[in-house]
Parts: C-alpha cells; structure tokens; sequence
C-alpha cells in the first residue's frame, strides 16, 4: 500500500492528545488509546479528539516513564479498520510511514525507510527511522507497508536531519500484556525496579518494592493547578459553565466556541489578556456600508471593540492582569462569547460577510 492508503485505512485510530503542557498522538489498538508517557505529562486526565470522538475528557491509566509508554482509556466505538501490531520482525531499509499531528497540523503522514532496526538507547532499543517527525508527532505510530505498528514514535535528535526513533513493537505487547494481567487500572511502573504499582498502593510517592522516588505518582496526585492571572481566566470561564479542561489548549490559552464563532483567550507574557473572535471576512462590494455599522457599533459597545485586521473582522476584549477581576471579567467574556455569535450572524446575512471556513478536525 502506498502512503495515502494507509492513512486512509488507519486514520479512524489516529488519536490527538491534548495537555496544559503541549499535544501530542496516540493510536487505538485494542480497547486502549497507546502514546508515550511524556506526552501525557504526569496528568491522570488528557483531552483526546479524532475523526471519530469530539473533543473529550480521557483517564490515563498506566503510566511507565522507563519505556516512555502510556495508555488512556476512553468509551470509545471500535474502528471499522482497528490498528494491530506487527508479528514479524523489522529489517534495515524497510519502508515506515509516521502518522501524527506534528505542530498541531491534523492527519500528518511522512514516508522514510528504517535506518537501523536496532539502535541502543539507555539500555533500550529502538527502530531508528528518517521519516520527518516533530513535535507533536510523539505517542503517534510508525506503521509498515502493510499498516501494522511496528513502533511508537518516542524521540528525535534535535538540529538533526530526520534522525527519529521509535519505540519497538515487542515492548508495547509486553507492557499491554503486564497491564492487562492486572486487571486494575492507574498503574505506575516503577523506573528502578520495573514493577507495576498500584497507584492507589503508593505512599508518600514511594515505590513500595524498592523505596525509589515515584515522580510520576507525585505528578499525578498534584495534577495540573494554574496560578495567578491564568487561575482567575478559568475561574471566570467556569462561572459561565464552561468546561475549562476542554477549552484549554495550553497554560496560556484557551478556545470556546460559541454558535457560528470562535473566541480565543490569550495570556501574554507581558500582562495582556487577549479574548478574540475571528467573525466573518469584509465582503468585496459594499465595503463602506459595513464599515459604517462596525463604527456605529463600538460608540455603543463596552468592554469589547471591532478591529479589521487585514480582511477580517474581530471583536476583542482587551486587558491588563492586574486590572482582570471575577465580576468584571463575567461580564466581558459573556458579551463576548454571546456577541460573537449575534454579530457573525449580523454581517453576514445583513451586509454580506464572508464566511470562514473552519477546519473541523480541530473543532
């Protein structure tokens, strides 16, 4: 099979994972959403979406930093094509094709070859590959030609040239096959001693077996608490019955959609919070008669302003952290978030506006 159908074929199991720490793919194989354990960071709850699932809360219930493995569980449909991992052994110069959302972009396939079958990595081994694979490629799977996993896309070496390395399949099998013995969920793998621990089993974040230091379990009791100007953004979300985990897309950011727009917050290193919605774009004719009704429009608006910015349209709310409070905030992210919707509305049925397109996998 070529590159375009295996992706075709395999593209239902493709998972995108989302933390407060960055993203990052996973790949159903069984009853589990497989990736590498620094993609979840410590977390005990990740956001997941894919062609298949809406943007939703997922439980990471296993967690092994000594082979940088995962795995998420999710009420999930079986795919019409489920993943299966390969049963024969991988060669020098064979075919790989990479699948995962590298800088967030959805759906991304590279084609390389194997470079070395087996390369030695702190005492593990790994597929060395040339298939160009980036940030948010890890957790995601390397495939053969015939669309069976072969390995987990874990690291690369920085400033090199397509110098990737994937997680064999035999420790993936061997690691589902441990887990599932137990038949518990929340398991942590002791780096040390490379026993399977039950998180619920862990004291002072210690491994029972061999009394080493369990970063993990302390990153998962902990779990991810913002502060300061961030806090009180998610604060004032939640009191409008937003799903924070679900809006988040990073420490600093967030996306809620609300009917046909979008608004994004930003927090900025310089003390500015931005809340922004890309409404339509400006129409080709009767440019003047629009323009007309933006301005008429922010003499009555608080709190928020429409901008044009190129041929777009936004309409902002704009402040300083130290001057964000709850009720004031409230307040301007519900007209933002109601306003965007009535006004999209607006300029497109009334003055003809364009309408953007969205690209629905990132909904």
């Amino acid at each position: 099979m070529n590159t375009q159908d295996i992706l075709d074929l395999c593209v239902d199991s493709i998972i995108q994972i989302m933390t407060p720490h960055g993203s990052g793919t996973g790949f159903i194989i069984d009853d589990l959403i497989i990736t590498n354990s620094h993609v979840v960071s410590g977390l005990k709850e990740v956001v997941i979406s894919s062609k298949l699932i809406k943007r939703s809360i997922a439980q990471v219930v296993y967690d092994d930093s000594d082979y940088d493995l995962a795995f998420i569980q999710f009420d999930f449909k079986p795919t019409s094509n489920p993943l299966s991992l390969s049963s024969s052994s991988v060669k020098d110069g064979d075919t790989t094709i990479a699948i995962g959302h590298p800088y967030g972009l959805n759906y991304t396939a590279t084609e390389g070859i194997i470079s070395k079958a087996s390369r030695l990595q702190d005492d593990l081994e790994y597929i060395q590959i040339d298939a160009a694979i980036n940030p948010g490629n890890s957790g995601g799977p390397l495939l053969n030609i015939d669309a069976k996993v072969i390995g987990v896309n874990t690291f690369i070496v920085q400033n090199a040239n397509n110098l990737g390395f994937a997680l064999p399949y035999f420790y993936v099998e061997e690691t589902i096959e441990n887990f599932k013995q137990i038949k518990e969920i929340n398991i942590i793998k002791c780096p040390s001693c490379k026993n399977l621990i039950k998180e619920k089993e862990i004291k002072n974040d210690y491994c029972f077996e061999c009394g080493t230091k369990l970063e993990v379990a302390k990153l998962r009791r902990k779990g991810y608490k913002p502060s300061g100007a961030t806090k009180l953004v998610e604060e004032i979300l939640s009191s409008l019955d937003i799903n924070v985990t679900l809006a988040r897309r990073s420490q600093a950011s967030w996306r809620v959609e609300s009917g046909s727009a979008r608004v994004e917050i930003n927090y900025y290193e310089n003390g500015i919070i931005i809340g922004d919605s890309k409404l339509c774009q400006i129409p080709k004719n009767k440019i003047n008669e629009i323009y007309d009704y933006l301005l008429s429009e922010n003499e009555k608006l608080s709190y928020l302003q429409f901008s044009i910015n190129e041929n777009n349209i936004y309409l902002s709310y704009l402040i300083v952290d130290s001057s964000l409070t709850l009720q004031e905030g409230k307040i301007a992210f519900q007209h933002l978030l109601s306003l965007s919707d009535e006004y999209d509305d607006i300029l497109i049925n009334k003055y003809n506006g364009i309408k953007l397109k969205r690209d629905k996998e990132d909904e």
